[in-house]
C-alpha cells in the first residue's frame, strides 16, 4: 500500500477527487478537481505546483565521485561545472538503458542523482573500490516542481536572491528557506519555464505553503499526474516502462533499448573515457551511420527498403534493434473525422493521455514498423499527437505512416505524419527571465 510523501498533508487537503496513483510507493494525486484540464492550462498559462518527492534521490561525495559517475553515465561528467545539471541515461554493458535522470553537481566532489527506479545497488557496484560515499536520500529530501510561465515571478516574490534571475536552463542555485538548505534547479517535466525545489522533508510543507501563498496572485494551482502526462507528451519527454523499458525489467532482448533508440543519442559522449556500454554504443553509432546513408525516400519506400536490405542485411539481422528510433507523430485530423464519422460520432480522442501502445504501419505497404506508446489530444496545439518508436528508415520528419485507432471496438488506421519533437517548445523554457 502507498505511503504519504512529505507533502501529503498539503496535497490530500487539496485533492477533492481522492484519485491517487502509486508512484514509487507514495500516494501521488492524479487530478485535484473534476477536470485535469484546469491544471493543464494553469501550467501553460500561469503556474502549477507538483509534489515530485517520490523520485529516487542519491548523493555521491568523495574524491572519486566524478570518476564513479563518469564510469556509470553516458554524459561527460568531468566537463560539468559546479552548479550545472546534466540529464543523462545510464546503460548496461550491452549499451541498453537501465534508467535516466538528472545529475546535479553541487560541489567539486559532490553530486545528486535522481532516478525513476531504485539505483543504490548499481551505484555501489559501479563504485566498488573507489573513494566515495553513497547515500540514499530519497526519504530525507522532498521535491516540489513549480512549472509554468509565471513560475519565475512566484519564486522572485518568495526569495530575494538576485542570482535567481540569471539562473540558466539546467543549472542550479543553492540558497535557504527558513534557515534550511534549499537547492533550486531550472529543470522540469513539462517543457515550459520551470523550477524544481529540493529541501529537507521536514521543511517541505512550509515551503509548499510559501509557494502557494506567493503564487495566489499568479494563478497557481496544484498539478496532478493526469495533466502532467499531457504536458510531458507535448514536450516530447519519455516515461520509463511506458515509452521504453529498463533493461532490468525487459523480459526479452527486443524490449531493451539503447539511448539512440529512445532519442537520447545526443546524451552519449563517445569521446570521453571508458564507461559502461561504450563499446556497444560505438558499434551502434557506426551501424546507424551506415543505415542513414541508405535511408529510404518517401517517394519509393518499397525500392529503398530493398536497397537497405541488400546493403546491410547481415548487419541489420545481427543488430536489428539498432534500426529503431523515437519519433513524434501528428495524426491526420481529417482521417479521424472520417473514421469516427462512419460510426456517426465526432472524434473520440480528447481527454487524458493514453499509455496503451498501438501499432504503427508503413503507409505504402501496410507493413508493421513500430508502435506509438504515449498519445494525447494536445489542448494548446489542437492536434492528436503521439510518441512512437519506429524502424529508423521511417523516422524522417515529414514521412507518412498509419496509426491504429479504435472506433466503436473496431480497429482502424488513420494517417500520421512523422514530426520533429518537442511538439511544444515555448521560448520561455530556456530564456533568462531577466532577459
Amino acid at each position: 500500500m502507498p505511503i504519504p510523501s512529505p507533502l501529503y498533508s498539503r496535497t490530500a487537503a487539496l485533492c477533492t477527487t481522492q484519485e491517487w496513483r502509486d508512484w514509487s510507493g507514495y500516494f501521488s494525486a492524479i487530478t485535484y478537481g473534476p477536470s485535469h484540464e484546469v491544471e493543464y492550462y494553469a501550467v501553460r498559462n500561469a503556474a502549477g505546483l507538483m509534489d515530485a518527492s517520490p523520485l529516487y534521490k542519491y548523493e555521491i561525495r568523495g574524491a572519486d565521485a566524478e570518476r564513479l559517475l563518469d564510469r556509470m553515465v553516458t554524459r561527460n561528467v568531468a566537463k560539468s561545472r559546479v552548479g550545472q545539471v546534466l540529464y543523462t541515461p545510464w546503460c548496461d554493458e550491452d549499451g541498453k538503458v537501465i534508467d535516466d535522470g538528472t545529475l546535479a553537481r553541487l560541489g567539486k566532489d559532490h553530486f545528486r542523482l535522481t532516478a525513476a527506479d531504485p539505483s543504490l545497488r548499481w551505484l555501489q557496484d559501479v563504485g566498488y573500490g573507489l573513494d566515495v560515499e553513497l547515500r540514499d536520500v530519497s526519504t530525507e529530501l522532498a521535491a516540489l516542481a513549480l512549472q509554468g510561465p509565471n513560475s519565475y515571478a512566484i519564486l522572485q516574490s518568495l526569495f530575494s536572491d538576485p542570482k535567481l534571475g540569471t539562473l540558466r536552463y539546467y543549472n542550479l542555485l543553492q540558497t535557504e528557506f527558513n534557515n534550511s538548505p534549499l537547492t533550486i534547479t531550472r529543470t522540469g517535466y513539462t517543457g515550459d519555464l520551470g523550477y524544481e525545489l529540493w529541501i529537507a522533508a521536514e521543511h517541505a510543507a512550509s515551503l509548499w505553503d510559501g509557494v502557494m501563498e506567493a503564487g495566489a496572485g499568479y494563478g497557481i494551482m496544484p498539478l496532478g499526474l493526469a495533466a502532467l502526462d499531457i504536458l510531458r507528451v507535448e514536450a516530447g519527454l519519455l516515461l520509463i516502462e511506458v515509452d521504453y523499458s529498463s533493461t532490468l525489467h525487459a523480459r526479452i532482448p527486443e524490449q531493451q533499448s539503447s539511448p539512440y533508440e529512445i532519442g537520447l543519442g545526443w546524451a552519449v559522449d563517445l569521446d570521453k573515457g571508458d564507461f559502461i556500454g561504450k563499446q556497444a554504443l560505438q558499434q551502434e553509432a557506426s551501424l546507424r551511420g551506415m543505415l542513414h546513408k541508405v535511408q529510404p525516400t518517401k517517394q519509393t519506400p518499397t525500392q529503398n527498403r530493398g536497397l537497405l536490405r541488400s546493403r546491410s542485411e547481415a548487419a541489420h539481422r545481427s543488430q536489428r534493434q539498432s534500426a529503431r528510433s523515437l519519433v513524434g507523430l501528428e495524426v491526420d485530423w481529417h482521417d479521424l473525422e472520417r473514421l469516427f464519422g462512419e460510426a456517426n460520432l465526432p472524434p473520440q480522442v480528447a481527454g487524458r493521455a493514453s499509455r496503451t501502445a498501438v501499432p504503427v504501419y508503413a503507409g505504402a505497404s501496410g507493413e508493421h514498423v513500430g508502435q506509438a506508446t504515449s498519445m494525447v489530444f494536445s489542448p494548446i496545439l489542437k492536434k492528436y499527437i503521439a510518441l512512437a518508436t519506429v524502424r529508423s528508415e521511417y523516422a524522417e520528419p515529414g514521412g507518412l505512416l498509419e496509426f491504429e485507432i479504435t472506433v466503436e471496438y473496431e480497429r482502424k488506421r488513420a494517417g500520421a505524419t512523422v514530426s520533429k519533437m518537442p511538439f511544444y517548445n515555448p521560448p520561455q523554457k530556456r530564456a533568462l527571465p531577466n532577459g
